[in-house]
């Protein structure tokens, strides 16, 4: 018996659609990132991204327990002298809602670029409002929800 390894052409992907109204940020990513993989089906395999899309709504109503919303703080650093930048989180979830969950997701896939391939087929809104609705995303079943 021979292992069947599927290729990128043969995995049907789809469409899932998920409310972040009152969720928890990092199990919301968590289980963002477990359908980006595809580990949820049969024919996961590590190497190959095998995942379906995922369009998150509602990004500005996530939740941050404990003192996250007032010590939690996203660095960047240029790498010249003073090119160190702090925000607050409670500021770029006022500001930019969606960056929040993709920077907890992104935390969660491999990094290489396989994780950043599957990145792209996660998109965040700010509200209610997709522009997706031709690909039909289907809510999330009860048998894949792990929050």
């Amino acid at each position: 018996m021979r292992t069947v390894i599927p290729k990128k052409e043969d995995v049907a992907s789809k469409w899932y659609l998920i409310d972040a109204q009152d969720q928890v940020l990092g199990r919301l990513a968590s289980q963002v990132a477990y359908l980006l993989r595809g580990k949820h089906k049969a024919e996961f395999t590590p190497h190959i991204d095998v995942g379906d899309h995922v369009v998150v709504v509602n990004a500005e109503k996530v939740l941050l327990t404990g003192n996250k919303l007032t010590q939690k703080q996203y660095t960047q650093y240029s790498g010249y002298m003073g090119g160190l930048r702090v925000d607050d989180v409670q500021e770029v979830l006022k500001k930019y809602p969606e960056r929040v969950i993709m920077h907890a997701v992104k935390g969660m896939l491999p990094k290489n670029s396989l994780g950043r391939q599957m990145l792209k087929k996660l998109r965040v809104y700010k509200g209610t409002e997709h522009p997706h609705e031709a690909q039909k995303p289907e809510d999330l079943p009860d048998t894949l929800r792990r929050i």
